[in-house]
This record gives structure tokens, C-alpha cells and sequence, in this order.
């Protein structure tokens, strides 16, 4: 796990607001009080409640996820682990299992992917609470809650940990946005096919089926 030094204290509400990409002052947890909360009390919160949680610099902080977004993460993760069990490659998991990506720090990716290289024994599910491997592709469908501020700020958090491949889907765009790097990306359009890479290789996936259900619903 990369080592990681952050500031836990916060002069002002709008300090912390900022620090946190301006997201919803009403998805943070008051107790523990922000910059004091730590892992078991993340995984005492989702034992508890129905809701899902990050912690972030110390701070509880609620991910929003409607049914729309989590249909498509669904889907997403569905043929992701498809083709990930056919081909042996790895484990996929939901937005349900906390990742430690540094200290201090627990995403939960809407989908990840990790390959059996990277978990602590070869070929083996470990069962800790808050996963200690970082995926090797992490799947994030931007919900209406989500500000720009924040998915820049997870996304170097994912870079920085050593995800190798990040998928960001729009479903107000229809797009999918893939990065390689934190400068290297490119925009798909419903008019592409999404390939898993160096990450799934042989993986492809038309974007237009990604969305096809939101399609048929809309319409």
C-alpha cells in the first residue's frame, strides 16, 4: 500500500467541502468527527446500514449510486466476470467491496477487476473485510451526485495506488471514458467498442450495449 500523508484536521466546513472534490455536505458522517474516522469504523457503518461508505482522509463519506447507475455497474461487472472466469484471470467484485487503496483511504469502485497476480496468494480469495490489494481495473458510473472535482480526485487516488485501467461511464453522455494514465484517455461513444486492454485482454464490449437497457426503458 502506498504510504500516503494527508492533513486530518480542518479549520473550516468549506476547507473540508473542497478537500473532498465539493461534494453534498449532507453524504458526510459527523461520527466519528471528519479526519478521526478509521477502517473499523468504516466496516462497523456498512455492517450496520444498507448504505454504502469511503473513507476518505479520515472521513466517512456516502457514495451516491441510484438503481440506474448500479444496472449498469451491474451489467458491466456481469460480462466482466464472464469473460474473467472463462479465461481464469482473476476475481470481479461490486461496489460493495471497500478496497484500501492507502492509509486513511477506502474506495469502492463500482466494479474491479483483479487479477490473481495481484492478490496476496496466488490463485486464492482472500476474505478480509477491506480488500489490501489495489484492482487492476476500477469501473466508476458517474451518478448524479458525483462532482467533477471528486472523480478527478479519485481518479489519481486510483493511479497513484496502481490501477492500471479506469473506466469512467457516463449515462447522461452515453459515453464510456477510459484512461490508461492520468494523461493518457480517450472518449467512446455508442458508435465504439470498449476493449479490455493489457488489463483484459481479448476482452471487447460495444458501448451501445452498455446503454441499451436505458435505451429500452426511455424509450
Amino acid at each position: 500500500m502506498p504510504a500516503r500523508i494527508t492533513k486530518l484536521h480542518f479549520e473550516t466546513v468549506a476547507e473540508l467541502l473542497k478537500r473532498l472534490g465539493g461534494i453534498d455536505p449532507a453524504r458526510i458522517r459527523l461520527d466519528p468527527p471528519p479526519g478521526r474516522a478509521k477502517e473499523k469504523d468504516l466496516i462497523n457503518l456498512l455492517e450496520r446500514t444498507d448504505r454504502l461508505y469511503e473513507l476518505v482522509d479520515g472521513v466517512l463519506v456516502e457514495k451516491v449510486m441510484g438503481s440506474p447507475e448500479s444496472g449498469l455497474a451491474m451489467l458491466i461487472g456481469r460480462l466482466i466476470g464472464n469473460f474473467a472466469e472463462d479465461h481464469d484471470l482473476g476475481m470481479v467484485y461490486g461496489a460493495d467491496n471497500p478496497v484500501g487503496l492507502m492509509p486513511r483511504l477506502v474506495r469502492e469502485p463500482d466494479v474491479s477487476f483483479v487479477s490473481w497476480d495481484r492478490l496476496p496468494v496466488r490463485g486464492e480469495e482472500p476474505g478480509d473485510p477491506i480488500a489490501k490489494w489495489t484492482p487492476d481495473l476500477a469501473v466508476e458510473v458517474i451518478s448524479k451526485g458525483n462532482t467533477r472535482e471528486e472523480m478527478v480526485r479519485k481518479l489519481t487516488e486510483y493511479f497513484e495506488a496502481g490501477v492500471r485501467l479506469v473506466w469512467y461511464v457516463d449515462p447522461k453522455k452515453r459515453t464510456v471514458k477510459v484512461f490508461t494514465s492520468l494523461e493518457e484517455s480517450r472518449v467512446l461513444t455508442e458508435k465504439h467498442t470498449l476493449d479490455g486492454g493489457e488489463v483484459l485482454p481479448g476482452f471487447t464490449l460495444p458501448v451501445k450495449k452498455i446503454f441499451a437497457r436505458q435505451r429500452r426503458k426511455n424509450g
